[in-house]
């Protein structure tokens, strides 16, 4: 990867190791910034200042489009079977409901020795949930975090809105006939209070 330092000067072409030594050694963290290019392009950077910046685009960027949430699920890059099918559970109710996921695969550790599980485990998330979501920008690191935004696929957008629209009209419909026997409850009250025997003075 090519490597830009924390003051922004390019550093040169270096391996991944050398490259998380070097924001460690500054107590920063590694940032692949332009994943698409070749080689891809990374920056030593305060991580916290990053996301900060990320979720101010984001939030910019909803203003112009629907009103979708970002979610994020984290696993482990040891993740065994019966806990990433709960993390997928979780990945298909959001894109169910039109959200958009951010996967994280999070490294603590000396779990960093071994950073080649992280596109691993993406990989075979992206293909445990095709149909339903689809990528919305290539995978990258982010600090000890190897990162994936998925966004639903068509297909789900729209059958998220069917349900949402069908929802709303059993709500609908569900206040209507509620208003309804109110409304037929009232006259049987009136008339049996008429059926009552009228009582005389003795």
């Amino acid at each position: 990867m090519r490597l830009l330092d924390e003051t922004g000067k390019q550093v040169g072409v270096v391996d991944l190791s050398e490259a998380l030594k070097r924001a460690q050694d500054v107590e920063l963290d590694l940032v692949e910034i332009a994943p698409e290019a070749k080689p891809p392009v990374a920056k030593i950077i305060d991580y916290k200042k990053f996301q900060y910046l990320e979720e101010r685009k984001q939030k910019e960027a909803r203003k112009h489009t629907k009103e979708a949430e970002l979610k994020e699920v984290r696993v482990s890059p040891f993740i065994g079977d019966h806990d990433l099918e709960v993390a997928l559970k979780k990945v298909r109710k959001f894109l169910g409901e039109g959200d958009m996921v951010k996967i994280s695969v999070v490294f603590k550790g000396r779990q960093m020795r071994h950073t080649e599980f992280g596109p691993q485990l993406q990989e075979r998330i992206l293909t445990l949930i095709a149909g339903i979501g689809e990528r919305d920008r290539d995978s990258r690191w982010e600090g000890r975090r190897f990162v994936s935004i998925v966004k639903p696929t068509k297909e789900a957008q729209q059958k998220a809105q069917q349900e949402k629209k069908d929802k709303e009209k059993q709500n609908e419909k569900a206040q209507n006939n509620s208003k309804q026997k109110t409304r037929n409850a009232k006259p049987k009250v009136e008339e049996e209070k008429s059926k009552e025997p009228v009582k005389q003075a003795v």
